[in-house]
């Protein structure tokens, strides 16, 4: 009997939490997949068109014009963040419901903004300020996707929250069931 009652409460916890029982999107929601995956897939193809543009850049001619060797190692670090994104992105648009992976996305987005601004000033001081406005221009592409991105990972995480509030007083009435409170002392 107590195998049944578990039985029926698992199953109600699932059809309370099932993602095909739940709207494609809620006023002020979660986003379905189908709308987050194209802003994913670019955000993969923006990291994808910043690659090349960071590969030609030469920060040795910077240190030789006085420039420190820390603006190369941001270089070389922009490059691999770039890549790095672009594979990330391009998996989770895949799968968007990772939250984890999310949040590695967008961290990644936000370290490789810092380190091209810093790039973006090091070709002003000792490159070539046009090319610096190229970069700056090109990097600020991608401000309506983070923007989205990082609504819907706030999303992701309320809803994780929530399904981890149900699961929890779900679980806590079936134990409720399984294990009768205690009779008082004295009362039968």
């Amino acid at each position: 009997m107590r195998g049944l009652i578990l039985f029926a409460c698992a199953a109600a916890l699932y059809a309370q939490t099932s993602p095909a029982t739940q709207p494609a999107k809620q006023p002020g929601g979660l986003e379905a997949d189908w709308d987050i995956r194209p802003v994913l897939q670019e955000i993969s193809a923006h990291a994808s068109r910043l690659v090349p543009v960071l590969e030609k850049i030469d920060a040795h001619q910077w240190v030789a014009k006085g420039a420190s060797p820390t603006y190369a190692q941001q270089l070389e670090a922009s490059k691999a963040q770039a890549k790095a994104l672009m594979s990330g992105a391009k998996a989770l648009a895949a799968d968007p419901q990772h939250l984890s992976e999310s949040l590695q996305v967008l961290f990644r987005i936000q370290g490789l903004d810092a380190m091209l601004r810093s790039v973006e000033e090091a070709m002003r001081n000792y490159g070539s300020p046009a090319e610096a406005q190229e970069l700056a221009s090109l990097n600020a592409e991608n401000g309506l996707n983070t923007g989205r991105l990082q609504q819907y990972i706030v999303n992701l995480a309320a809803e994780r929250e929530q399904d981890l509030k149900v699961m929890d007083e779900e679980a806590q009435r079936c134990r409720g069931i399984l294990v009768p409170a205690a009779r008082p002392a004295g009362k039968r």
